[in-house]
């Protein structure tokens, strides 16, 4: 009976161990290794391209300090000597990284006198929360309206909705932040001015106060979603409208199936393709609108935060913030990717660049 369990342990060991090796060579598993092991060295690179862009700003944090004549030159030497800004900057940098590497600490922020990585953790899921939102959003309404538009070319349907393609591109987050804050305002209590939350939020029962930031959310999820809404409506009604001119569409016409069937089966799943490859820049473009967006509704998000420390001159804080930003772009490009894997099994991971 031992040996029987001995051989039956075996054959499992073994059943698991093949099975484990067949994983490590699949091709997903050995591209995300690839991806990430260059994500490592990106970052690497942009850390030492915007710690130089920052020492080459003029003066630092304690110029601020140092022309207030209650604060002692005592002072300030301390503040140089914990914030190791009496350091060259290599040292500075040097510093700095081995901190990342090793504990993960980002530094310390000089104006919240708090670990920047507290401050990131923080921040980042109200940035999250927009972004995420701003991309359901776009996509939910472009796609139906692009697929519409070039369903009906050149009729007035097609027209109008160009027309309002054009206008939408034609505002930027700037403006668009600002006119929805301006019709906030004339439109008060109905839709919040500013903030994630009301002043009696803690108040709230757990479906309350999920609520309460769905109604925060609204006008700041408008203000960053129509540009890129109209963007990508427009690049789906053209891919759609290539894909449509193409023989085997033709074909599928001509055997009679449905137009629907040929339309949202047939074409829309080879036009979407060059959709979900937008959609890794899309991810990391959206940031920098959120920065406008965060800062005109008082949103508590990274963005927000990042300005604050550029004005501030807050070193360690805006290096943290421009490595969220290109940890952003390496994500959402690597999502793309494996995304436009799974929806079209034909193409090859390694010949994606």
């Amino acid at each position: 009976m031992s040996a029987t369990r001995v051989s039956g342990f075996r054959a499992g060991l073994y059943a698991s161990l093949k099975r484990l090796g067949v994983f490590f060579q699949n091709e997903t598993f050995l591209y995300v290794v690839k991806r990430l092991l260059q994500a490592i060295l990106t970052l690497f690179l942009a850390s030492i391209l915007s710690f130089a862009i920052i020492q080459l700003a003029p003066g630092d944090y304690l110029d601020k300090l140092r022309q207030n004549p209650q604060i002692s030159p005592e002072t300030i030497a301390q503040l140089e000597e914990q914030f190791g800004l009496n350091k060259p900057a290599i040292v500075q940098y040097w510093y700095w990284l081995w901190g990342v590497i090793t504990r993960f600490d980002f530094g310390t922020s000089f104006v919240y006198f708090r670990s920047v990585s507290s401050l990131l953790l923080e921040r980042i899921p109200a940035t999250l929360l927009l972004t995420v939102s701003s991309i359901l959003v776009t996509w939910t309404i472009a796609i139906p309206l692009g697929i519409i538009s070039a369903v009906n070319q050149s009729r007035s349907t097609d027209k109008f909705l160009r027309i309002m393609s054009y206008l939408g591109q034609g505002f930027p987050s700037l403006v668009t932040a600002l006119l929805l804050l301006i019709l906030a305002q004339n439109l008060s209590p109905l839709f919040p001015v500013g903030g994630m939350t009301s002043i009696n939020h803690a108040s709230f029962s757990p479906l309350g106060k999920i609520l309460d930031i769905g109604w925060h959310l609204i006008l700041p999820t408008i203000a960053l979603s129509i540009a890129g809404f109209a963007g990508l409506q427009r690049i789906t009604r053209g891919e759609l409208l290539d894909v449509l001119r193409q023989d085997y569409i033709q074909t599928a016409r001509a055997k009679g199936l449905p137009e629907n069937r040929v339309i949202y089966v047939h074409a829309l799943r080879n036009a979407i393709n060059p959709l979900i490859t937008m959609l890794g820049f899309e991810f990391a473009s959206l940031l920098s609108g959120a920065f406008i967006v965060e800062f005109f509704f008082n949103w508590p998000g990274l963005g927000r935060l990042s300005l604050q420390a550029v004005r501030s001159q807050d070193i360690y804080l805006v290096m943290a913030s421009l490595m969220m930003g290109a940890l952003m772009l390496i994500v959402g490009n690597l999502m793309a990717d494996l995304l436009l894997k799974w929806v079209d099994p034909r193409i090859r991971l390694e010949d994606l660049k």
